[in-house]
């Protein structure tokens, strides 16, 4: 079997390695950390529900259960029309075939530096952590969380784990009976956030956010953050103690170093099979990827693991000089437990219909039984349930 290099050890790059480990292939897994970091388990850091500890999986150990080779270093670029891409510390090193899945970055904004997301680099986390910290040993005071998109790619937002956030820091608050000490405070640019999870959940969201007493500022487009305020197109400010803000998404800034073809946005354009457009041996998964798809499409960890498992079958698929190919479009769905710190809402959607179910209190637990799941499972600890 064929050499098969995947640069990045997020969940789609692991995917792909457990994949193609399972379909023989000789695989290596470049990562700049040595840990997987399980993002959508991530919000229970702020809220002390959970240590960082609890979110990472070593890539040490996930090498030595499924086999496969494991090397940290960063791409500095890819050459695909020579088969080859560059890491800073080992230099060139050449393929058979590439599996891509490094992520995105976040678009710019002035004063970007006096917010902190829940969706950029782990250590950040406990950045948001300790400032909550700090306000509570204060006694109260104003946090602000939001989210907004990539206005020349609709596919470039990532808004429910802002949601998730402040849901969960309004819950906590409750508990240590100190909400009334706090304001909280929500703001995206869009009219009505969170209509990619449909019409109907995005209503829910503002009758949740006036009955939990939640302000919100939403049609106004960020223009900027200085220390303590928000700034809106319209010259209007809103002041924070605390802002947790997550920017819209775009490509990584690598693939400038590349000759792979990329979006407006930076990304990489593949077909239907994640394939790099132009390149057969070339695939690229998860949030690194241009995806085509209804409006409502976004990146999800559950999609780019579909991703990761076609790109794995297809490339068998080649190998073995069958036609069969696998289509992430075929497959082209939202799903999620989307938590609200005592409770969560299952909300599903793809193109024949949408719908989302209440789950007061089993919600929370059930999301949070599926951390245990996810790092049991990718350990070897426990059988995996197909597609989860």
């Amino acid at each position: 079997m064929k050499k098969i290099w995947i640069l990045g050890g997020g969940i789609a790059g692991i995917e792909a390695a457990i994949s193609l480990r399972q379909n023989g292939f000789d695989v290596s897994i470049v990562s700049n950390r040595d840990f997987l970091f399980i993002h959508p388990i991530s919000i229970w850091i702020p809220t002390r529900e959970k240590e960082f500890e609890d979110v990472c999986l070593s890539l040490d150990e996930l090498a030595a259960v499924h086999g496969f080779d494991f090397i940290v270093d960063e791409v500095v670029g890819i050459e695909a029309s020579k088969s080859s891409f560059a890491l800073k510390n080992r230099g060139v090193v050449s393929y058979e075939y590439l599996v891509i899945a490094l992520g995105g970055d976040k678009l710019d904004y002035e004063g970007i530096k006096n917010t902190t997301s829940i969706c950029a680099r782990p250590q950040d986390v406990l950045t948001i952590r300790d400032r909550i910290d700090e306000l509570l040993l204060q006694g109260g005071g104003k946090i602000a969380a939001g989210f907004a998109g990539n206005p020349i790619d609709t596919n470039g937002v990532r808004g429910g784990p802002a949601f998730e956030f402040i849901f969960n820091i309004h819950n906590m608050l409750k508990k240590k009976k100190l909400r009334d000490k706090f304001e909280l405070v929500f703001f995206a640019p869009m009219e009505t956030p969170g209509q990619k999870l449909g019409e109907k959940v995005a209503k829910d969201f503002v009758r949740f956010f006036n009955k939990i007493k939640i302000t919100t500022h939403f049609g106004k487009q960020i223009v900027g953050f200085s220390k303590n305020e928000i700034l809106l197109e319209d010259g209007s400010k809103l002041d924070a103690d605390f802002t947790m803000f997550i920017p819209g998404r775009c490509g990584h800034a690598m693939l400038k170093n590349s000759d792979l073809p990329l979006s407006e946005s930076g990304f990489i354009k593949i077909n239907s099979y994640c394939q790099a457009e132009g390149f057969e041996n070339v695939f690229a998964v998860g949030d690194i990827t241009s995806l085509d798809g209804p409006d409502w499409r976004v990146q999800q960890g559950h999609m780019a693991e579909v991703m990761a498992r076609n790109a794995a079958f297809n490339i068998f698929s080649i190998e073995n000089g069958s036609d069969a190919r696998r289509s992430y479009l075929e497959q082209m769905n939202m799903i999620c437990m989307l938590d609200m710190g005592d409770s969560s809402s299952l909300i599903y959607r793809d193109s024949k219909r949408e719908f989302s179910v209440p789950m007061p209190l089993i919600g929370h637990w059930l999301k949070k039984g599926w951390g245990r799941y996810y790092r049991l499972s990718r350990l070897g600890k426990m059988p995996r349930i197909p597609g989860a």
